[in-house]
C-alpha cells in the first residue's frame, strides 16, 4: 500500500493494509508456510537462496555480471542496465552499481509477478526511457532489438517488431494511440506479457508456445499469485537439492579406512 515506495509505513498505509488480519492468522495457524502474506518461511528461503546463488563472492552485493545470470540469463542487458541505473527503483545498497539484498527482493518479486501494481510501476519506469509517463513505440523497439538478436542466436522463430507492436497495441488498448500509460497497463489483463516480450525471452517463448505445464498450474491454483506459484516450485527444487547434497555426504566412497573399489 506504500505507493511512495520509501520503505516506510504511515498510519494510513497501516489502516489500508491487511497486516492486522494476517497477524491474527499467524497467531492462530501453526504452519507458518500456510500464511503467504509477509511471513512465509518458504518465500524468505527462496529469496535468500536465489540471492546467494547469484552472489558468487558472497559480499552481499550483486553487480551486472551476477544479475544477468538470473533464471539462466532470462533478462536482457538493456533492462539490467536500467535496473542498475535506479530507473526501476532507486537502489538502497549504498554502493554504486551494486544491488543489495533489499534491492534484489524488489526485483525478484516484480520479475516473478508482473501482474501486481508494484511490479507494473517497477517495470514501467524501467521502460519509460525519457520519464515522460508514457511508453512509446520507439522505447519498445529499443528494448525489443535485443530480444530479436537473442531469438536469432538461439535459432528461434524471429517475430519482427512491427508485428509485436500491433499485438501489444491490441492487447493493451492504450487510451492515446502510440502512448501507453501506466494506467493503460493496470487496466490490461496481461501486463506481464507486455513486459516479457520486451526483456524476458524465456517467458516470452513460454507464452508464445502456450506452455501446457504453466497453463495447467495456473488453472489448478487460481487462489495463488504468480509469485506464490514460483516460490512454491523453487522451494521444492531447493529442498530437493539440499536433501540430495546431504545424502551424497553420507555415502561412503571408500575413503580412508574403507574398502578399496
Amino acid at each position: 500500500n506504500n505507493r511512495v515506495e520509501n520503505d516506510k509505513m504511515t498510519q494510513l498505509d497501516f489502516v489500508k493494509s491487511n497486516l492486522v488480519k494476517v497477524l491474527k492468522y499467524v497467531d492462530e495457524e501453526p504452519d507458518i508456510n500456510k500464511v503467504l502474506d509477509y511471513f512465509s518461511y518458504e518465500h524468505f528461503y527462496v529469496l535468500y537462496c536465489k540471492f546467494w546463488e547469484l552472489d558468487n563472492d558472497h559480499d552481499f552485493l550483486l553487480d551486472r555480471d551476477d544479475l544477468v545470470k538470473l533464471s539462466n540469463y532470462a533478462l536482457t542487458y538493456r533492462i539490467v542496465d536500467r535496473i542498475f541505473s535506479g530507473a526501476c527503483k532507486p537502489l538502497s545498497s549504498g554502493t554504486p552499481d551494486k544491488l543489495g539484498y533489499q534491492d534484489f527482493i524488489w526485483l525478484l518479486l516484480s520479475e516473478e509477478d508482473k501482474h501486481s501494481e508494484t511490479a507494473i510501476r517497477y517495470w514501467f519506469r524501467g521502460i519509460d526511457l525519457d520519464g515522460d509517463g508514457y511508453i512509446t513505440p520507439h522505447e519498445m523497439e529499443y528494448f525489443y532489438k535485443e530480444q530479436l538478436h537473442r531469438m536469432d542466436c538461439l535459432a528461434q522463430e524471429v517475430v519482427q517488431f512491427e508485428d509485436i507492436l500491433c499485438q501489444m497495441t491490441d492487447m493493451v488498448k492504450p487510451a492515446r494511440e502510440g502512448y501507453i500509460s501506466m494506467l493503460d497497463l493496470k487496466r490490461c489483463k496481461q501486463p506481464g506479457v507486455f513486459f516479457n516480450v520486451l526483456f524476458n525471452l524465456t517467458k516470452f517463448i513460454q507464452y508464445d508456445q502456450k506452455d501446457p505445464g504453466q497453463i495447467f498450474n495456473e488453472r489448478a491454483t487460481p487462489e495463488l499469485t504468480d509469485w506464490d506459484r514460483y516460490a512454491k516450485i523453487e522451494y521444492a527444487r531447493l529442498a530437493m537439492e539440499e536433501d540430495q547434497g546431504e545424502y551424497a555426504d553420507e555415502i561412503d566412497f571408500g575413503g580412508e579406512g574403507g574398502d578399496d573399489v
